[in-house]
Parts: structure tokens; sequence; C-alpha cells
């Protein structure tokens, strides 16, 4: 199964010298998820499980302020016995859509690929400002929510894992 675990570049940086991502929570599809997509193609799906993962990268930002401000999300492709189905109601919470629990741990070197803001002035003021609302846009604040979704217009690049170091640096 293909997840997608939100991290952001401090956790990234702490699991490239550890090994592992200790981040429980990851978005993958999920027959919830497909039912509110309306979708059979698992391009359009993969592609909605790494949009939710990287909302709620954007809320690991928003609670770390020393973080630099670029979205972080892990692409791995791990055992369907290795993931849970989420504790909450993906079905009544819209913003639990495509969430699933790791059983464990995973190891970075499983990943398949890194997907990470571009490291351009325009996306980091994006997401910084982004990363200072989304509790107020959580809290139903419109103007919030705007500054929220300007930070989503802007697409997560491919990294390969080989890159990392890179992307860290």
């Amino acid at each position: 199964m293909r997840v997608y675990v939100p991290t952001t570049l401090a956790g990234l940086a702490q699991a490239h010298s550890g090994g592992a991502l200790d981040q429980s929570a990851a978005y993958a599809v999920t027959p919830a998820l497909r039912e509110w997509y309306v979708s059979d193609d698992i391009e359009e799906l993969e592609y909605a499980a790494l949009v939710r993962a990287a909302q709620s990268s954007l809320r690991l930002l928003a609670a770390d302020p020393g973080a630099p401000r670029r979205r972080v999300v892990v692409a791995l492709d791990i055992p369907d016995r290795a993931v849970r189905p989420f504790g909450g109601d993906e079905y009544q919470d819209q913003a639990s859509l495509g969430r699933v629990t790791l059983a464990e741990p995973v190891q970075l070197a499983k990943a398949a690929a890194v997907h990470a803001d571009a490291d351009e002035a325009e996306v980091l003021a994006d997401v910084a400002g982004a990363a200072g609302a989304v509790t107020a846009a959580d809290a139903g604040d419109a103007d919030a929510q705007f500054t929220v979704d300007g930070a989503e217009d802007h697409e997560l690049l491919w990294f390969a894992t080989q890159e990392i170091p890179a992307l860290l640096s």
C-alpha cells in the first residue's frame, strides 16, 4: 500500500539520521477517500491522499514555529498489515479523509520519494502565512482559509530518496 507520511524538514532530518520516520499518522487511498472523490483513477486518488498529507504537514509547521517553512511528505510502499484504520470517523470528519495509522515506525530506506515545497521566496512566504493561519482557518475564519489556500496553490516537488541530503542542506 502506498502511504503518504506528513513531516517537516526537521522531522525528515531526524529520520535521515535515525533511519526511521516515527510519525504514526499517514494518508492513503481509503474507502472514505475513494467515495468522497468518486473516482476509480488510482493516480487521482493517490494525489488526493498526498494533498491531505501536505495539509497535515502544514499543521505540523504551525505547531513548530522554528521549523523551516516547507511542507514535506514522504511516500512509502508498505505492507497492508502495517497500516491500521484511523480511530476517528472519516465519513463524518472531512479533515480525516484518507487518514490511516502506521502500526510502527517505518524505515526511511523504504521511501519511494519525498515531496516538498520549492525553496523559493514566494512559496516560503505563502507557506509561512498559511502555517500562521491554519488554526484560525480550522475554526472557520474565511480570511485565514484564503491564506491557507494560497499555500495549497503551490505543488509539492518530487525528490528521489538519494536527494534527501541535498534537500536537508
